[in-house]
């Protein structure tokens, strides 16, 4: 006997749960346009939505210390270490979402869309952290654990380049 069946109905179920995210969000269900989504409306980040091959940043901080400056969203879903780094040209943060270390360690058949942590890096600080280690960057360039702890904002604030509100903090725990 073979799954099909169940396999097709489980498809279509993720289909129907698909499309009611993309009404919500506006955009494909993808992990990267939902992680756009969520930190627009938590963080005040005013979404670029044109198509661009080389866009640098996905939009710019609307309220708060941070705002005008611009920011590159990325949702890891598995805390791996990895950075997508955009250098040309460079926007001012990149602010992470990151899921959990358990998911890397048991390599996972299904990786688990939570956040058990946010991070900010201000961009030219990383880069010249990472100079100075003598790393190459661009596409999946490995970050060290020190420099992901310096960067963390939720649930331990210990960067204070954007203090988080209960409110704030309340919404990120949705997605715990």
């Amino acid at each position: 006997m073979n799954n099909l069946p169940q396999l097709a109905s489980l498809l279509k179920s993720r289909d129907a749960i698909d499309y009611k995210i993309a009404t919500i969000i506006g955009h494909p269900t993808q992990v990267q346009s939902v992680g756009e989504y969520i930190a627009s409306v938590i963080f005040g980040i005013a979404l670029t939505r044109k198509i661009v091959v080389h866009k640098n940043s996905d939009g710019h901080f609307v309220r708060g210390p941070l705002a005008g400056q611009t920011v590159d969203v990325q949702w890891r879903t598995k805390h791996d270490g990895i950075l997508h780094l955009k250098t040309d040209p460079l926007p001012d943060y990149y602010l992470v979402f990151v899921g959990s270390k358990e998911v890397t360690a048991l390599h996972s058949l299904s990786i688990p869309w939570v956040i058990e942590s946010v991070h900010l890096f201000h961009s030219a600080e990383l880069l010249n952290a990472l100079r100075e280690r003598g790393v190459q960057f661009g596409t999946g360039t490995s970050i060290t654990g020190p420099l992901w702890e310096r960067a963390e904002i939720y649930p331990v604030q210990r960067n204070h380049q954007l203090i988080l509100s209960n409110d704030e903090r309340t919404l990120l725990a949705l997605f715990r």
